[in-house]
């Protein structure tokens, strides 16, 4: 057995799982045509591409952006419509609250105030967590961070349902790399916490403890790539927000050494905008942009 090498070309495929997918429970219209356009590539370049890595959205049924956590303020068990902003200020006036059943598993109530802050804030009188009160300052920190307000998702990539699983297009071609360069793919699951998102594959959008804070371990075996080509879903959010903090934490004079896959990825309906602005901010930082077939033609 030998060690794989540093260097070379890493592939990052971000999320590419059937919820994501037509007929899944948060299709993107184009996501197959990416995704065989990831496993051609993929195919077509076996001893090109030197390490593979994957994210897989990974989510409780209770999440904190899934319907289920929620109801009304007005009516027990009315939950939130997907797609439902939940503001900061909708909690404090009672619109919506999370439900009064939800039960948090072993060990998820231990948020660190090193990394989240104060607890006076989101603590009872006998200083255990209040969920209202954690709602209140977890959309506040959300807002205040001005990229997002609390969406709610439909339910999508839960743990050990067939929408968490990779499409088959991309999993057949990944089975193929790893049998013919003997390496294996490195896998990075996201968002299982219930009490915080995480778009980005480097740390959740509030981070709440250690596990949900910024992946050094992750970022320090992407910066050994001497090339980085990062394609997946969504390109209008986990894309997006993976790549933008990959970024914030790679040195600017090897920028030019990450690819973003322009036609691996597509935005979710109606965030078709946010998709547009991240390529451009992308190209104006550095970043290569190209197509699946240009990758390797230079």
């Amino acid at each position: 057995m030998t060690d794989n090498e540093d260097g070379g070309t890493t592939l990052l495929i971000v999320d590419p799982q059937n919820d994501f997918h037509p007929g899944g429970s948060l299709a993107i219209p184009k996501a197959d045509e990416d995704a065989e356009r990831i496993a051609a590539l993929i195919r077509d370049n076996v001893r090109s591409i030197n390490r593979v890595v994957v994210t897989l959205d990974s989510h409780h049924k209770l999440h904190i952006a899934n319907p289920c956590f929620w109801e009304s303020g007005d009516i027990d068990n009315v939950q939130p419509d997907p797609f439902t902003i939940i503001s900061c200020e909708d909690i404090k006036q009672g619109k919506w609250r999370p439900r009064s059943f939800i039960k948090l598993p072993v060990g998820e109530t231990n948020i660190d105030p090193e990394v989240f802050g104060s607890m006076d804030k989101i603590t009872d009188s006998n200083g255990k967590l209040d969920l209202k009160k954690y709602a209140i300052e977890y959309t506040r920190l959300l807002e205040e961070k001005g990229l997002f307000k609390l969406c709610i998702w439909p339910e999508h990539c839960l743990i050990a349902t067939p929408g968490h699983n990779v499409v088959p297009c991309i999993r057949e071609a990944l089975e193929e790399w790893s049998g013919k360069t003997g390496s294996s793919i490195e896998w990075e699951m996201k968002g299982q916490p219930l009490l915080t998102e995480s778009y980005s594959a480097l740390k959740a959008e509030v981070p709440i403890c250690s596990k949900t804070s910024f992946k050094q371990q992750l970022q320090d075996k992407l910066l050994l790539s001497d090339r980085l080509l990062v394609c997946g879903q969504a390109k209008s959010h986990c894309v997006n927000y993976t790549l933008r903090d990959i970024l914030d934490h790679w040195p600017e004079e090897d920028r030019s050494k990450i690819t973003l896959l322009t036609d691996c990825s597509s935005a979710v309906p109606g965030f078709e905008d946010a998709a547009t602005k991240f390529e451009d901010d992308m190209k104006s930082a550095g970043v290569n942009l190209c197509t699946a077939s240009q990758t390797f033609t230079s």
